[in-house]
């Protein structure tokens, strides 16, 4: 705004030649109001200058350029269209049964699949035979992934199986136990052995003698004369072995009843309907964004094959499908969604309408997506435009709607040589949060370096880790102690006299861990997403495990969505990681991070290591932190008790399975 000003007061821009364009309507709101405050501080009349988001103006462009004003979708209320997406599914599932199939296919199997042979960390603890592995929907724990999609598969078909079941004939000698197949079907006596082999037919390098093993195995079959059906890892999981398999299957008999709604063990909770249909419009927003054809996709896979494979497929069968409907109802409803529409106004632009402002001004800008960058660039594409952009790309953090990092860290690529200024002092957080949130954040080589630096030179408190298993017990004991300070007179009042506490998570439904608070303190629940931008005297973050609704979220960063971008980010959790930056920054005064001390996020145990970090229990007494996991650095050696007496063990066994005497 106050380079707005600038231009206008020395004469280099006419008012009605400048646009501000902002991302959402809130955001629109507020530079309108700062607008309007400074130029007539200023003595500045703001009268002609533009503010918009970048979807009014995208709809006002076209309606000028064509002289048909569209109108957006009305079903896109809820902003991020899942709903409309599973309107969508209902009715295509209602048309065709093979497409309820793939969807629930993916969704209860594929979603969570590993496709590298392996990979992945184990889940479950069979303690009849005290080793790791996966569990099953059945609720068993199997040795593989694989193992595991094949299980589940033949659980939801209906089909009844053994896991390693005895093999009928005693082979065991010298050298050799008895043996137990991968799995049984006594219904039609047949076995069957899932080998952990790639697609040149070998095992992993480290599964010594398992070529041997597998070619034992098969002798013993052929010896006694049983039935044996055989599948592989790449098959199974980058191929369609599974329809193979029931076809197999079929064909000695077995009868196949699938249901998606069988009730499952309650240890697992695979991706649900909802989670899914905001996957399907995460990708469908870089899809369209990127103008991606199907013919462009397969030209995409084509060059990058380690993307495809049946899992891929799946997908894309489903994706093109919802896609095609969803552009069906866009037509017959007379409307378009935000992506065409900004694509729109960008192809009238390049075609030569020009909307007449000579200093273009993006706030937020890492947010932009393809597509927002596309019609900036044609905004100042002619001879005596200007671009002036403002944003924090480690505040990137609505990659779901489209948006992509690399067109702010490749600026020059996309609009030329420019000048980039680092804005490095923060009027909001003391330097030691500043510092902690800092070093995190800087973990990813792919973002810009910047020091970041507190105006005041305000030291603060190191950032708190509070360890509590009951993650709502711990918020109260954090407001009661925060409220007993204030009344104490310990803790000053903040801005108007009033002490702010704002609590973190990751998802909504965390909200329920915010109980009665003490009425001398203002408390308020956000999501950390619609925290941005906002502060508080104090912040609490919620959430900080490793299950599935954890933080980092172990359902927000499916690899299918990098064919749909043109950057991926090859940093694990990259997003999340400035999703919890942003987290970290809300505060004015200080930071409390509520943590398990079992399974704790990866997040907490790397902040574990930060010297301005410490740690403490739900009492508010200091307690030394848990020491990190010499083998896999996500989890923190804990007590545990075994037949051979006490030893420390890691907090993500069974995934990691290291142990060491106790001090």
């Amino acid at each position: 705004v106050a380079r707005a000003a600038y231009a206008v007061q020395r004469g280099f821009v006419a008012p009605d030649r400048i646009v501000l364009l902002a991302f959402n309507k809130a955001a629109a709101d507020e530079l309108r109001e700062r607008l309007r405050e400074r130029f007539a501080a200023a003595g500045i009349d703001s009268a002609g200058v533009r503010v918009a988001t970048f979807h009014s103006f995208g709809l006002d462009v076209i309606g000028t350029a064509t002289g048909r004003k569209p109108r957006v979708a009305s079903w896109l209320a809820d902003r991020d269209g899942a709903g409309e997406v599973l309107r969508i599914v209902d009715a295509l599932s209602d048309a065709s049964p093979g497409f309820r199939y793939d969807w629930d296919l993916y969704r209860l199997l594929f979603s969570a699949a590993s496709t590298e042979l392996g990979a992945g960390e184990p889940d479950g603890w069979d303690s009849a035979t005290s080793t790791a592995g996966f569990r099953t929907f059945r609720g068993e724990v199997v040795k593989s992934h694989g193992e595991r999609l094949i299980a589940d598969f033949l659980f939801l078909s209906g089909v009844d199986y053994r896991y390693e079941h005895p093999y009928g004939v005693d082979v065991a000698d010298a050298t050799h136990s008895q043996y137990r197949p991968d799995f049984y079907y006594p219904d039609v006596d047949v076995w069957h052995e899932h080998w952990a082999i790639g697609p040149d037919g070998s095992p992993p390098v480290d599964f010594d003698g398992y070529a041997e093993s597998m070619a034992w195995k098969c002798q013993q079959h052929a010896l006694h004369g049983t039935r044996l059906i055989e599948t592989t890892f790449h098959e199974v999981v980058n191929g369609d072995g599974l329809s193979d398999l029931r076809a197999e299957l079929e064909a000695h008999g077995v009868v196949f009843d699938w249901n998606p709604d069988r009730p499952l063990n309650q240890w697992v909770r695979p991706m649900d309907h909802t989670a899914m249909a905001r996957l399907v419009r995460t990708f469908m927003a870089h899809v369209k964004s990127n103008s991606l054809t199907p013919a462009a996709m397969d030209e995409r896979l084509r060059a990058t094959p380690q993307s495809s494979g049946f899992r891929t497929e799946l997908f894309l069968r489903i994706y093109w499908q919802i896609h095609h409907e969803w552009q069906r109802r866009l037509a017959a409803d007379e409307a378009v969604d935000f992506e065409d529409m900004l694509n729109a106004a960008t192809d009238r632009v390049e075609a030569g309408y020009d909307p007449g402002f000579d200093l273009v001004m993006v706030d937020e800008f890492q947010d932009a997506s393809q597509a927002r960058a596309r019609l900036t660039r044609a905004l100042v594409s002619r001879p005596g435009r200007f671009l002036f952009a403002v944003g924090d790309d480690w505040q990137a953090i609505n990659r779901f709607a489209g948006s992509d990092l690399s067109v702010m860290t490749r600026f020059h690529d996309w609009f030329g040589n420019g000048v980039q200024l680092a804005l490095t002092t923060t009027f909001r957080c003391p330097q030691r949060i500043c510092d902690v949130a800092s070093r995190f954040v800087s973990a990813n080589p792919a973002q810009l370096s910047k020091p970041m630096r507190s105006a005041g030179g305000r030291l603060g408190v190191p950032v708190r880790v509070l360890l509590d298993d009951d993650p709502g017990r711990a918020v109260a004991a954090c407001l009661k102690r925060l409220s007993a300070a204030v009344l104490s007179g310990s803790v000053e009042p903040g801005r108007d006299g009033r002490v702010t506490v704002d609590v973190l998570g990751r998802y909504g439904f965390q909200r329920e861990l915010v109980g009665p608070a003490p009425a001398i303190l203002d408390v308020r629940f956000r999501t950390v997403h619609s925290s941005k931008g906002l502060e508080a005297d104090h912040v609490i973050v919620v959430g900080l495990d490793t299950s599935r609704h954890g933080f980092p979220s172990r359902i927000a960063d499916d690899p299918v969505l990098d064919l749909a971008m043109p950057n991926p980010e090859s940093l694990p959790h990259a997003e999340e990681r400035r999703l919890f930056y942003v987290a970290l920054t809300r505060a004015r005064r200080d930071v409390t991070v509520i943590a398990p001390s079992q399974q704790m996020s990866p997040f907490v145990v790397e902040l574990l290591a930060d010297p301005d970090v410490v740690t403490e229990t739900t009492d508010g007494a200091s307690t030394a932190p848990p020491t990190p996991c010499p083998r896999c650095h996500t989890g923190t050696m804990t007590a545990r008790s075994g037949p051979h007496g006490s030893f420390l063990g890691c907090t993500n066994f069974p995934a990691c399975r290291q142990t060491q005497p106790h001090a």
